[in-house]
């Protein structure tokens, strides 16, 4: 009877499941890239600022082309968005395997094909789908059960990638990859978007640039859009630069890999939290109380003595704060605005999260090559915790008055 309630029709499980495959696999071989940091150092003479710049990119077209196929989404449907995406996707992994490795062409092949490829993989399109198949009081637990699916992905990635970069080499790697996006490409046929008439909201007539500039006129939403833009730095950073980070430390290499799975793992925990308390509390109260204990998780991990034992701490704490910001997030853009533009609208939220992640990949790698450690990334990023966790406050979790009138 539970179930039932939950899952308004089959449309909506089905959909439920294909999105939480897609985000394993999308987001399982993201967190990866990081390791493959020191092959490309030897093989290709990759410099870390050369490979932030080219993880920032990706980042930033990650983040560009989210509208870009919000509207695909909207207009078309969901599997034609993910389906495209994983093309892109697929290309970026043949292209850096076999194509040429050096200057711009690693920066196009991991930077701007793989970051188009994750705008409709990764987080913002499977969840914005998945969206429009639940009911406001259901929404945020079942965006949150997709973003869970994501952070398994995070979790075993990481330890599989090791594995084989250590045994076979990054080239057989990434076949493998190959391989997983493939099965991706299967995975999206069965992802559906709802009928008009199938959405838990009164359908308007209100077109995309209507939408678009009902939202940016809307204090709310533009609070909301820059809260985000510090998850994109905080993720971005820790994801590119912390195996760096472990070496400079003097802490085995493996310890770089149990943070990053040790993020997935207890993210799992900390977004079904999230996704649960977000149907209980209130959104904007939940997204200031993440970024706040974000710097408090990393003020323990910069000031604290080097060690393991902090490491993992730190993988732990991190980890359950890691996506957490995603159902609520995604769940205030549709209390406020409705679902039939959610794709679309949280599309540019999502956009100012990359641009975050760029900065925080590039000026990793920058403030590394040139002042030989990632202190001054660190100190930005507990004032950027500080900053969201009051920007989010001024927020009204009210419907707009277009759908009250509904």
């Amino acid at each position: 009877m539970i179930l039932k309630e939950f899952f308004p029709n089959k449309a909506a499980l089905v959909t439920l499941i294909a999105a939480c495959l897609v985000v394993i696999i999308s987001l399982g071989i993201r967190q990866t890239f990081g390791l493959f940091f020191f092959d490309f150092e030897i093989d290709l003479g990759c410099t870390q600022t050369e490979f932030g710049f080219a993880m920032g990119i990706q980042l930033l077209f990650w983040g560009l082309f989210g509208p870009i196929f919000g509207i695909i989404t909207d207009k078309f449907s969901g599997r034609v968005a993910v389906f495209i995406g994983f093309l892109f996707y697929l290309a970026g992994i043949y292209f850096l395997n076999y194509g040429p490795n050096t200057g711009t062409w690693f920066t196009f092949d991991i930077g701007i094909l793989i970051g188009i490829g994750l705008a409709a993989t990764a987080i913002s399109i499977p969840v914005s789908i998945v969206a429009k198949h639940f009911p406001l009081n259901t929404r945020t637990m079942a965006i949150g059960i997709v973003t869970a699916a994501g952070s398994f992905g995070y979790f075993v990635s990481p330890m599989y990638t090791r594995f084989t970069l250590m045994e076979f080499g990054w080239n057989t790697t990434l076949v493998i990859f190959g391989a997983m996006i493939l099965i991706g490409l299967i995975i999206s046929l069965f992802i559906s978007t709802p009928t008009k008439e199938a959405q838990h909201e009164n359908v308007n007539n209100q077109t995309a640039m209507q939408a678009i500039k009902e939202a940016f006129s809307n204090k709310s939403f533009n609070y909301l859009t820059l809260g985000f833009f510090v998850c994109g730095w905080h993720i971005a950073l820790v994801a590119t630069h912390i195996p760096m980070h472990i070496r400079d430390k003097g802490l085995e290499d493996w310890t770089a890999t149990a943070i990053l799975a040790l993020i997935g793992l207890f993210n799992i925990f900390g977004t079904l939290s999230s996704g649960y308390l977000a149907t209980r509390i209130s959104k904007k109260k939940l997204l200031s109380a993440i970024y706040l204990l974000r710097g408090v998780s990393i003020m323990y991990f910069i000031f604290m003595p080097s060690s393991t034992i902090n490491a993992l701490i730190f993988g732990i704490t991190f980890g359950y704060l890691w996506l957490a910001t995603v159902p609520p997030t995604n769940g205030i853009v549709g209390h406020i605005f409705g679902t039939k533009y959610i794709t679309l609208l949280y599309g540019f939220v999502f956009l100012s999260h990359q641009v975050g992640s760029f900065l925080g990949a590039y000026l990793g790698g920058l403030f590394h090559d040139l002042y030989g450690s990632l202190d001054y990334a660190w100190y930005i990023s507990i004032a950027l915790s500080l900053f969201a966790g009051l920007i989010h406050l001024p927020i009204k979790e009210v419907a707009i008055e277009r759908l009250q009138q509904a």
